[in-house]
């Protein structure tokens, strides 16, 4: 006679990649690419990407990664909750901030279009170097 032992379901592991690139505006297309290959069918893809692009930016814009010689990193992590993508940066002069409309010029979108697109975001670290993170969850909440 066989008998059936329960098993717990195996949680599915997630998923991480890190890759570092060189900081300078032509690295934008490797991030992107680096982005969207590894996550391919996740639902949220095209929010991501637009959120890398923009904190990418940022890094070289407004840190010392856009300067000569530097670099700028990528972390990507998945599992079943969703994305998380990280940007690290080399530091720089000043705290990323959300700017307010009466403040917008020409620049100064980037954050508010990541505040717009991810389900949370947060900076930590120094002028020394800064991490920003932002989440995808794969189901995005229902509206109340």
């Amino acid at each position: 006679m066989l008998l059936a032992v329960p098993v717990p379901a195996e949680h599915e592991s997630p998923m991480y990649w890190r890759r570092e690139f060189q900081g300078r505006p032509d690295q934008m297309r490797f991030v992107r690419s680096f982005a969207a290959h590894l996550l391919a069918d996740f639902p949220a893809l095209d929010d991501v990407l637009l959120v890398l692009d923009e904190l990418s930016v940022n890094a070289i814009q407004h840190t010392r990664s856009g300067e000569e010689g530097g670099r700028f990193t990528v972390d990507i992590s998945m599992d079943v909750a969703g994305v998380i993508v990280y940007v690290s940066d080399q530091g720089g002069p000043s705290e990323p901030r959300l700017r307010n409309l009466a403040e917008l010029a020409e620049g100064g979108r980037g954050l508010l279009a990541v505040d717009a697109l991810a389900a949370t975001w947060s900076c930590t670290g120094s002028p020394k170097g800064r991490t920003i993170r932002a989440t995808f969850p794969t189901r995005p909440h229902a509206e109340i």
